[in-house]
């Protein structure tokens, strides 16, 4: 299957340079000039992986990487002018998989694209804490056996495995299971963690409560 990137830059000679490499590559390339578009064009194309950059008009990537976590589980990589150390790990922490600067070799870009999406693929399964969560079919193991949960709290497990040993808020846990649109209390979360533990047994002990901010996934 040939993969999908979504390739979003306002600068119109970078975008065409780094299209022309993409497409030589065998990728089908999706293309946004600004961060509302983006949205838009990664709902309708659902890619594998997003090229950010940061300076957009509209709406700027930082924010767009932050909707999209909220919504998808594409990889993104940031590619912008601004090269601070705070400017990398705001991005990473929003949920970026890697961060290129400008100015940048095409041929570096392809092969962090590369990377990326081979992690990704290794990434379809993750084994952890005695239970294996299965990304292809949605599925969770413990001790081989199928663990029914909901739709959230499959989302939420995921999100807090993926990420072993980070903390996450509830805030964080509310937009990438239930949405950035969901309007209710983020104290919902604690419920369905409540559940996801109670239906795991022992397995449930590696979701940790980090009190006064959220939970974590033990490593």
């Amino acid at each position: 299957m040939r993969r999908k990137v979504l390739l979003v830059e306002d600068d119109p000679k970078i975008r065409g340079t780094v299209e022309l490499y993409l497409q030589r590559e065998g990728y089908d390339v999706a293309i946004a000039d600004d961060g509302v578009r983006a949205l838009e064009v990664a709902r309708d194309v659902k890619p594998h992986l997003v090229l950010l950059d940061l300076m957009l008009p509209r709406m700027d990537g930082l924010e767009v990487c932050r909707a999209l976590r909220a919504n998808g589980d594409a990889a993104i990589i940031m590619v912008t002018a601004r090269s601070t150390e705070d400017d990398k790990l705001t991005g990473l922490d929003l949920g970026a998989d890697d961060y290129v600067t400008k100015p940048f070799s095409p041929r570096e870009l392809m092969a962090r694209i590369r990377a990326v999406l081979r992690r990704v693929a290794d990434d379809d399964v993750i084994e952890v804490s005695g239970m294996v969560i299965d990304r292809a079919q949605r599925e969770i193991l413990v001790g081989g056996e199928a663990i029914g949960v909901t739709p959230t709290e499959y989302r939420l497990l995921e999100t807090l495995a993926r990420a072993a040993g980070r903390t996450f808020t509830r805030q964080e846990l509310v937009e990438r299971a239930l949405g950035e649109d969901y309007d209710g209390l983020d104290r919902t979360v604690d419920v369905h963690i409540m559940n996801l533990r109670r239906k795991l047994g022992d397995a449930g002990k590696a979701i940790v409560t980090v009190f006064g901010v959220g939970y974590r996934f033990a490593k």
